[in-house]
């Protein structure tokens, strides 16, 4: 029987199983010593304290720990499409500073609170023309739902089984995931959710894309017979997993809000600012109403978040749907806008787009070599590799992929497990066609040596 518990694995690895344990045993006094403190002063969480290692520094697509080891790290929270540390984006915080403008009361404004907008409405799909900021993609959310409902006079939303938009009580009851909900008693009422569409693991066992589609839109079409008040869809439009739903899916969802006057919100506070190989994933589909960014909106060195969405909504001038603190914060708005022209000028979109092509293309050589891979799926560097014990019952493998995730620690490649047995590998956007193979390299034998 599996040692990994799914209630704790949703969003990452476990953080309390043998291996973990055994895996940090073998670091060194020092750094023993600090996971000690910081699980002596820490509220303990399943995704948080115990830590699994204690770093020194973070810088491009690396970071290193206490004893100088190095590693590729898939993951970083999202937040290093520009890379950990950018100079440039550093530079510019540091200039902020000597400028005396870190922080703009409410009531006011500031230069790089606007510039940054001004440049969101440039990048983003057209016809997303107004801007609001928030420190954390929690708040994010909660101003996209806040939104839809103060626009459209209904209550009710629809958004995904599995699916994570944060830990404030709207974004836990949108999101689908039981880890952030059970225990907290009543969530926020008229939270419907459906199955977000997986070709690889749909329950009916098609093979027709279009025939799966139209049966996870049934779900939706159910909903709305039954719910005339439904004030917003809310989705990732590629899962954090990824499971990246096809073009129809999408234009059909798209069609169905506008026909029940219904705003289509999508989540790009992972998949933003160029993870896809386009500036947001919502370029491979369809507009949104409501867009939702945050993680590398700020450079990867200062919290922000935010939502871009059209001018017809600029109707709430009576109400306050995001009176935060730091809602202009000049210092992560410099930061924010920083990393977005580094992204720009640097070519990272595209860089992902073809980087990503590659390494999608080597990981399903390995597929062939190794039948404990039963999928491979992503956009850009926005990529999940699916381990199996059987391919034809797809029974999770997750003793396996928390096996190779340490094997391939210790060998200089950190990636995330998430949902027990997916392999998620989300690298900076500065990484090279070189990290790309150690990224190939490091996984097949990781594969070979633990014999899966």
């Amino acid at each position: 029987m599996s040692s990994i518990n799914h209630a704790s694995t949703e969003q990452g690895d476990n953080n309390i199983s043998a291996l973990r344990k055994a895996y940090t045993q073998s670091l060194d006094d020092s750094t023993r010593h600090w996971i000690n403190e910081d699980a002596k002063y820490f509220l303990h969480q399943a995704l948080s304290t115990p830590v699994m290692n204690v770093l020194s520094k973070t810088s491009g697509a690396y970071i290193y720990d206490l004893s100088g080891n190095k590693y590729l790290d898939l993951h970083g929270n999202g937040v290093h499409n520009a890379g950990f540390s950018n100079p440039e984006v550093i530079a510019a915080v540091i200039q902020q500073l000597q400028n005396e403008l870190a922080f703009t009361p409410r009531r006011y404004t500031n230069i790089p609170a606007v510039e940054l907008a001004k440049k969101l409405i440039e990048i983003t799909p057209a016809g997303l023309d107004r801007v609001l900021f928030c420190p954390g993609g929690s708040e994010a959310i909660e101003m996209a739902i806040a939104l839809a409902k103060q626009v459209t006079g209904r209550w009710k939303t629809i958004s995904y089984w599995d699916s994570y938009h944060g830990n404030g009580f709207q974004a836990s009851s949108v999101g689908g995931e039981e880890h952030f909900t059970n225990g907290q008693g009543p969530m926020v009422p008229g939270a419907f959710h459906i199955e977000f569409p997986n070709y690889y693991r749909n329950p009916w066992g098609f093979t027709d894309t279009k025939a799966i589609d139209e049966e996870y839109i049934r779900q939706l079409t159910n909903i709305l017979k039954r719910n005339p008040d439904i004030a917003a869809i809310i989705a990732e439009p590629i899962s954090a997993t990824p499971v990246v739903p096809s073009p129809y899916y999408w234009q059909r969802i798209r069609e169905i809000c506008d026909e029940y006057g219904i705003l289509l919100i999508f989540d790009e506070i992972i998949e933003g600012f160029g993870r896809t190989g386009k500036w947001f994933a919502s370029g491979h589909y369809v507009t949104p109403d409501v867009l939702v960014l945050g993680k590398s909106l700020g450079g990867g060195i200062l919290p922000l978040a935010g939502i871009v969405t059209k001018e017809k909504y600029n109707i709430l001038r009576h109400r306050s749907i995001g009176h935060f603190t730091h809602e202009k914060n000049p210092l992560s708005c410099t930061a924010g806008l920083a990393a977005i022209n580094y992204i720009e000028k640097n070519n990272l979109v595209e860089n992902s787009a073809t980087l990503g092509d590659y390494l999608i293309a080597e990981l399903n050589k390995l597929k062939q070599r190794f039948p404990v891979i039963g999928n491979v799926a992503g956009k850009g560097l926005h990529i999940g590799v699916d381990l199996v014990k059987d391919n034809t019952t797809k029974e999770r493998a997750d003793e396996e992929a928390e096996k190779v995730m340490y094997h391939c620690l210790n060998n200089g490649v950190a990636f995330k497990v998430i949902e027990g047995n997916i392999i998620t590998m989300r690298p900076s956007l500065v990484i090279t066609k070189d990290d790309c193979d150690k990224i190939i390299s490091a996984l097949a034998d990781g594969l070979v040596n633990c014999q899966v």
